[in-house]
């Protein structure tokens, strides 16, 4: 039974079932992973930025009496600028039997009807997700690799030291919430910099690289269950931001925070800012989330420099993280989907 669905009105005991599909997955897919908890979940899946849309479905297990049974599946798509961006769940004992074509010809075909040309996923490396989307055309644009920091192994007397030797010329700040309103040009402008995707990234991901934005994306964030702390660089002569970075805390796996962008200006390189206001990041995580367990984060693979501070820190590379992206057209004449 598969149907479209919406988790502003779903039932309890709808998210509920989700939820286990969720961790069965991940349990699957992404062995060592924390589990997901039901914190904010129903926000998780219905908050979006201003102008984006998201619309799913949910696979059910048909009982005798024909009433809905476990959740099987779930397929979203979000709808972003001007691609259409997949997310499909089958549960590891409910796989090859043609439900998760099933679940992306329904996304396709409403994108389509949205008035998209192409659709892009994420891809966790080494998972069957990967035979099945290149099975079906889609191509590979981009790599990243995920990397996990696990904070009881971490060399704090190192972090310290890290975080406290001054960077001269900056002032390093923290500030839970994100940046104070008085810094959110300054912090978009350096956003900015990386606005434009480099080597066929797709940008999947909702972007917040003017003031508007940026306060709309924190304020998503929080919506969601979302913490943000930001750590930024100042430059003391002109004010600028020179560096920032960013880790979000979700009520949804409390114990692993992700970390988001690290980007320093690039009339400030040189200086040891990444390496500094990464270290001061770690530092006040360890006294502001005590139940935080690991930081994951995603570097992709040309980003020499920033991996290796990643590596000085104690991260561990673990997977490899693809975007695909495929022609809606071709999709679904591959799927054999009218319009």
């Amino acid at each position: 039974m598969v149907r479209e669905w919406d988790p502003r009105t779903a039932s309890s005991a709808e998210i509920s079932s989700l939820l286990d599909c969720l961790n069965r997955v991940f349990e699957a897919d992404l062995p060592g992973d924390p589990n997901w908890r039901p914190d904010f979940l129903r926000e998780y899946l219905t908050e979006t930025m201003p102008g984006v849309r998201r619309i799913c479905w949910l696979a059910e297990e048909a009982a005798d009496d024909g009433r809905p049974g476990p959740v099987n599946g779930h397929v979203n798509v979000l709808l972003l600028g001007d691609i259409g961006v997949l997310e499909i769940l089958v549960r590891p004992d409910a796989r090859r039997n043609g439900l998760g074509r099933e679940l992306l010809a329904l996304a396709v075909r409403r994108a389509y009807h949205e008035g998209f040309s192409s659709v892009g996923v994420e891809v966790i490396g080494g998972t069957c997700a990967v035979d099945f989307y290149e099975s079906l055309g889609f191509a590979r644009q981009f790599r990243e690799i995920r990397s996990v920091l696990r904070l009881p192994a971490v060399d704090w007397t190192a972090i310290e030291k890290t975080a406290q030797d001054p960077v001269p010329g900056y002032q390093i700040e923290f500030h839970p919430g994100g940046p104070p309103d008085a810094l959110v040009d300054a912090y978009a402008r350096t956003k900015a910099e990386q606005s434009v995707p480099e080597d066929g990234d797709l940008d999947l991901r909702p972007s917040s690289y003017d003031p508007d934005r940026l306060r709309d994306s924190l304020d998503c964030l929080r919506r969601r269950g979302m913490k943000p702390y930001i750590v930024l660089a100042r430059h003391l002569a002109s004010g600028a931001v020179a560096g920032l970075t960013e880790v979000v805390v979700p009520a949804q796996h409390p114990t692993r925070a992700d970390q988001y962008d690290t980007i320093v200006a690039q009339a400030h390189l040189g200086h040891g800012i990444d390496r500094a206001i990464k270290a001061r990041m770690l530092l006040e995580l360890r006294t502001v989330e005590p139940r935080l367990a690991e930081v994951q984060t995603w570097n992709a693979e040309g980003d020499e420099d920033l991996i290796a501070i990643n590596a000085e820190l104690g991260y561990q590379p673990d997977r490899d993280w693809w975007d695909y992206g495929a022609d809606i057209p071709t999709l679904m004449h591959r799927l054999g989907v009218r319009s």
